[in-house]
């Protein structure tokens, strides 16, 4: 089953992120509808708590599962040799 975070406004639904493709090309879907009451829900971005989360993980020493971040991004990144600059 799949989930997307959405506002009721009366009769219109307003997506809190991108509208699930299954709307986009349905003239209709069957939904069930939980009302969140005790989770607060977060209409716009908040820098300041992701900051605070962020040092948080750091004052740990990081995450446990990358003990080498510097590795670890190098791994991910794997850039590929722009065009006429060999």
């Amino acid at each position: 089953m799949e989930m997307h975070r959405a506002k009721i406004h009366g009769n219109t639904i307003e997506w809190s992120g991108d509208e699930p493709e299954k709307v986009k090309v349905s003239d209709s879907v069957d939904v069930y509808v939980t009302f969140v009451e005790d989770a607060p829900v977060q209409s716009e971005p908040n820098g300041k708590l992701a900051v605070e989360i962020l040092k948080r993980i750091a004052d740990r020493g990081g995450i446990p599962s990358i003990p080498d971040p510097v590795s670890w991004q190098r791994e991910i990144r794997k850039d590929r040799p722009l065009p006429g600059r060999e």
